[in-house]
This record gives C-alpha cells, structure tokens and sequence, in this order.
C-alpha cells in the first residue's frame, strides 16, 4: 500500500509538470442578499500540456485572480487522458451536457481545429491539432466546455477497444 512519503512524491510529479492554462470565460455573478447584491467572478480556465491531457475548472471569487487561481487548481485536478492518433481524434464523437451537444470528427492533416469557442481552446491545450466541430443547442461557455470534455472522455485507444472485443488491431479495422 502507499505510504504518507509515496503520496507526497506523486504529487510532486503531478505538480511538476508543465501545464499551458488559458480563460475561457469570466462572468459576473450576483446573490440577491438582505442588504442588496453580492458580486462575485466566476471564471472558466482550461489547462493542457498539449500532448493528450486536458481539464476544465471553475473558480468563484470576490477577485478575479483568486477565481482565476481556484479555477486552474480545479482544472489541474480533473485531468483526463485523450487518445489521439495522428494529430487528430481516433473516431467520431458527441458530448452533452444541460441541452448543449458538441459533435467532434476527425480531419485529415492539415486542416485545423475548426471549431468555435470553448472547443477550440480544450482541444487546443489538448495538443489535437487537425479536427472538426459544431455545437449545437445552447452555447453557454461552461456547458460548452463540460459537453467537450464529455466528448473527449467517450474517446478509446483502437488497442482498448480492440482487446475488449477480444479481436486483433487487422479485424477492428477490417484488414483481415
């Protein structure tokens, strides 16, 4: 089992590692109080490393570079892997979150990330550098961003899906 010395070094590698953070959105937010309104900033922050991993967090301050900072230990801490093959995602995809729903297909080389807000910047920190994407419904930033992550947690490695099936790399792909 781990020790208190073995978790403190896995957070030292985690913490170690450089991560590219980018705003997505900052908004105001307002909580109607007995003695008027509260306000607060509310920020969207993506952070990568440009080669497969990728989060999303939001932070909540009265500051918005304490919610900034909030926000990018948050996204820190919710990193997942994304299986990329040749600059692009494996297969076709879909994500949703609330009544937003972002579609993401892969492109041949060269054509780059066409896609528009939020999606852009999640699959840039995500290191996919040739993909194509629409959102449809709702295009609020957060739900954006949740229904992209959720998009890019759907994703598998070929090899994964491959021995699931208990079929070889050449039968998933019909070559054999």
């Amino acid at each position: 089992m781990f020790g208190p010395n073995d978790e403190v070094i896995e957070e030292e590698i985690v913490s170690e590692e450089q991560y590219e953070e980018e705003t997505i959105d900052i908004s105001r937010v307002a909580k109607t109080v007995k003695g008027g309104k509260r306000l607060k900033f509310r920020v969207l922050v993506v952070a990568g490393n440009n080669n497969g991993l990728v989060g999303i967090g939001l932070g909540k301050s009265d500051q918005i570079p304490l919610a900034v900072q909030k926000a990018i230990n948050s996204a820190k801490r919710d990193l997942i892997k994304v299986p990329t093959k040749a600059r692009t995602i494996p297969y076709d995809v879909k994500g949703k979150c609330g009544s937003t729903t972002v579609f993401l297909a892969p492109a041949v080389s060269g054509t780059g990330i066409i896609a528009g807000g939020a999606v852009r910047k999640i699959l840039d920190k995500a290191g996919i550098k040739d993909v194509i994407g629409k959102i449809h419904g709702s295009s609020n930033a957060v739900n954006v961003a949740k229904a992209t992550m959720d998009a890019l947690k759907q994703l598998k490695n070929p090899a994964e899906i491959a021995n699931m099936r208990g079929i070889t790399l050449k039968q998933l792909f019909g070559l054999q």
